[in-house]
């Protein structure tokens, strides 16, 4: 029977993915110095204010207030008009140790499990489908490179739509047909924060003009939209107030933009702000791995892969799989889970070394969803700590190097060999 399925995305000057983006950032910057860092960061906006609040313990030494303001910049809250910008806002820090108690269960060789054990307990999910190139679902797909697009034309073609500012949401609402495979774009909403104009009706006329000439047929192919396409630009008719001026914002407050757009199924658990010993995070990139080579390796056409921890427990209390009846393999699914639970290791430790998870590479997840990405390696800056031992003193010191670091390496296609191998394929 056909249906319809929508998504949503927002933009890096949404106030809840600014608070994201200092999050990563705070956590990439000590990273950077210290890959051993345990970093739980929360990150405040609105009005004219910043508050970052949470618990980190490590040896990198942050100037956060510099972090913040670069961050915002970046975004382009720039001018004093949008009553939050980078030279302006108050920044208030309020950060302290982690538990001990949580850190026991972490650390490798104390508490009761002396390997290391998930950072908190829980359950996180990772899907794959062929909807799309990058086997994400493609309501969110095009939700996200339409936002993605609004951004690049503000930075990069400002001459094209110079009315154009940070804050930003975009909805794609897909109709599947009888097969189950998508058929076309039902409904566009885009909604973008603007300058003013002189006569609201004007400025209305020409956003949306500018959407359906430039934005739209830029990321959304041609021949899935047609006559019938229902096109809502500014619904509100205005969108002059915006980012964290119009709508306080916090970490870890779009957590379905982040994944799969509401397809599959989400743990509860937020990204951005938590270094790799937080299963809420890396586990997520490992069951996205999983799920992503076992659909390119042909084992079905769609999965959802869930993984449970219990805090201070080296490995997973569950690994199950839901193949909704695509699977090829002749395998039941819970035969399949257990196939993959021969190929993939899910403790923790293991996770953050297949995957590179102690590099600083977190700030480029946190806007634009964290999964569907395309890897890559980027040579960047570090600042190690470096322990200088004499007869005479033992001083730390910082030399800064360059290196070149993997990023978004759950998205790799690197098992699907050992996947095919492993169900005969």
């Amino acid at each position: 029977m056909a249906y319809l399925f929508t998504s949503e995305s927002v933009s890096e000057g949404h106030p809840d993915k600014i608070s994201d983006q200092i999050s990563d950032a705070i956590l990439d910057a000590m990273l950077s110095q210290d890959p051993d860092s345990r970093v739980a960061c929360e990150t405040l906006v609105t009005t004219g204010q910043v508050v970052v609040a949470g618990e980190i313990t490590t040896k990198a030494y942050v100037e956060i207030p510099d972090i913040v303001r670069e961050t915002i910049r970046k975004i382009g809250y720039t001018h004093p008009d949008y009553q939050f910008d980078a030279e302006s806002c108050g920044v208030m820090v309020c950060l302290h140790s982690q538990s001990p108690d949580i850190a026991q269960g972490v650390d490798e060789g104390k508490g009761l499990d002396k390997e290391q054990g998930a950072g908190d307990q829980g359950m996180m999910f990772g899907y794959a489908t062929t909807e799309t190139p990058e086997y994400m679902p493609m309501a969110l797909a095009f939700s996200h490179r339409l936002v993605k697009e609004l951004a690049r034309i503000r930075k990069e073609e400002s001459h094209l739509m110079p009315y154009l500012r940070p804050d930003a949401k975009a909805q794609v609402t897909i109709q599947y047909g009888d097969n189950n495979l998508p058929k076309r774009v039902h409904t566009i909403v885009i909604s973008t924060q603007h300058d003013a104009f002189a006569e609201d009706t004007t400025m209305l006329q020409k956003i949306y003009d500018d959407m359906l000439a430039i934005v739209i047929p830029r990321v959304i192919p041609a021949e899935l939209r047609d006559a019938e396409t229902v096109y809502h630009i500014n619904p509100t008719g205005k969108f002059v107030i915006g980012g964290p001026h119009g709508d306080a914002g916090l970490t870890g407050r779009k957590i379905i933009v982040d994944t799969y757009g509401g397809k599959g199924a989400h743990g509860g658990g937020a990204f951005s702000g938590k270094d790799s010993s937080k299963v809420d995070r890396s586990a997520a990139y490992a069951t996205r791995h999983i799920a992503k080579n076992v659909v390119a390796a042909g084992v079905c056409d769609e999965i959802l892969v869930q993984v449970a921890y219990a805090i201070g427990v080296s490995r997973p209390v569950s690994l199950n799989v839901n193949t909704y009846g695509t699977a090829k393999v002749g395998l039941s699914d819970v035969e399949i889970a257990h196939k993959l639970n021969e190929i993939f290791d899910m403790r923790p430790k293991a996770i953050v070394e297949r995957l590179g998870l102690k590099s600083p590479i977190f700030s480029a997840t946190a806007a634009y969803g964290h999964m569907g990405r395309e890897s890559y390696t980027q040579e960047i800056d570090l600042l190690p700590v470096e322990i200088i031992e004499d007869e005479n003193e033992r001083r730390e010191i910082r030399r800064k190097i360059k290196k070149p670091v993997e990023f978004f390496t759950w998205e790799k296609l690197d098992y699907v060999e050992a996947v095919k191998k492993a169900f005969g394929l």
